[in-house]
């Protein structure tokens, strides 16, 4: 097996990105759209498919893109290379701050400002909850001022997550939107579940009752270029062990099961929610299958390894030092997405094995990261 540059990867995926998303991009062209949360992992796509279709783009059939992020992480280099593209614009900004006194007229905006991983949102749970809650309501607030503009509002798009159904009962899986979840208030990963759910809560009577036109994603198992080597979710875990020679170490007896989306497919997603979706509505946006346990997640993760580099390490297991590491967390997780399809025309079409593929030789250039 053939290793690829990080690049050609890149590449490729902002093409497939792009041409799956020709109708939705039309309708913001020489519109504002803000990112909160840009410089994360999925602001890596979201951002760099607006610049690629602006660069193909003539003047007048821009984006005007810009990004709030608070950069806690560093600003990424990736972001920094971008520092002279036309009609995009960077804000070192705080979504668990007031909203800057000076904000433009924006016609679409998605909130993903929000700490993710499980590791780092049980270290930082207030921030985690403010960011959700206080800066969403912020952003709805400025969504309803804006109806009277010239230029109001016309897409608002609020990251959710697959998180707020908890523990499905095995009758619940794979899991409809209509499911109401299985979901502790109290525990480790509450700070986060909980702000979702609170979130999604805001956004549909902000929809109902004030006419906000906010739609709601709830992301499963999203992976790929853009999620950094340290971010402490399982398939950078593998991948770090791998990328040093070490013998993958599973911190649970791997049987959890999920469905993983390439963060490609992930991203045509919700560019199609933000522009297509109703209003006050939650989309799945995921795959339905394979669905896989975290063993064999590992197992295909040394095969493929073995092929594209030659990995000869093996599959450990070992007990976390961390009591709460696997507290309240989802033996399965599997979407239905049927809404998506037929509301959105999502139709994600990455294999699990070309994602990993892709994913691990983009690791292979992308390596050396601090922790998140």
């Amino acid at each position: 097996m053939n290793t690829i540059s990080a690049q050609e990867i890149v590449n490729t995926d902002l093409d497939y990105i792009c041409s799956n998303l020709e109708s939705e991009l039309n309708r913001l062209v020489g519109k504002r759209l803000l990112i909160t949360g840009g410089a994360g992992f999925l602001g890596y796509y979201l951002v760099q498919s607006i610049v690629q279709w602006n660069r193909r783009s003539s003047l007048d059939a821009r984006v005007e893109l810009t990004v709030y992020d608070n950069f806690v992480r560093g600003v990424p280099s990736w972001i920094q290379a971008l520092d002279r593209e036309p009609a995009f614009t960077v804000v070192r900004h705080d979504m668990t701050k007031p909203l800057p006194g000076c904000m433009p007229d924006f016609q679409y905006i998605v909130h993903g400002a929000s700490i993710a991983s499980p590791t780092y949102y049980r270290r930082y749970p207030i921030e985690t909850m403010d960011a959700n809650v206080n800066g969403l309501r912020a952003l709805l607030e400025y969504v309803r001022s804006q109806e009277r503009r010239a230029m109001p509002v016309e897409g608002m798009l609020f990251f959710s997550s697959s998180e707020i159904y908890g523990d499905p009962t095995s009758q619940d899986i794979p899991t409809p939107e209509t499911y109401r979840g299985n979901v502790s208030c109290t525990g480790p990963r509450a700070c986060y579940d909980e702000a979702k759910r609170y979130g999604e809560t805001l956004c549909v009577n902000f929809a109902q009752q004030a006419g906000v036109p906010v739609t709601i994603v709830r992301p499963f198992n999203n992976y790929g270029p853009g999620l950094k080597i340290s971010d402490r979710r399982v398939i950078p875990d593998f991948v770090r062990d791998i990328l040093a020679g070490r013998d993958i170490v599973m911190l649970s007896d791997g049987s959890p099961k999920r469905t993983f989306c390439y963060v490609a497919d992930g991203v045509i997603g919700y560019y199609k929610a933000l522009v297509r979706g109703r209003r006050g509505e939650p989309y799945n946006i995921g795959v339905e299958a394979p669905e896989i346990s975290i063993a064999e997640l590992a197992d295909k993760l040394v095969d493929l390894a073995r092929d594209l580099f030659g990995y000869r390490g093996r599959v450990i297991r070992h007990v976390s030092q961390d009591r709460e590491y696997l507290l309240d967390n989802p033996n399965r997780r599997c979407p239905v997405i049927d809404k998506a399809r037929s509301d959105l025309g999502y139709d994600p079409r990455v294999p699990l094995d070309e994602g990993l593929t892709r994913s691990l030789n983009w690791y292979a250039e992308h390596s050396a990261s601090v922790d998140a």
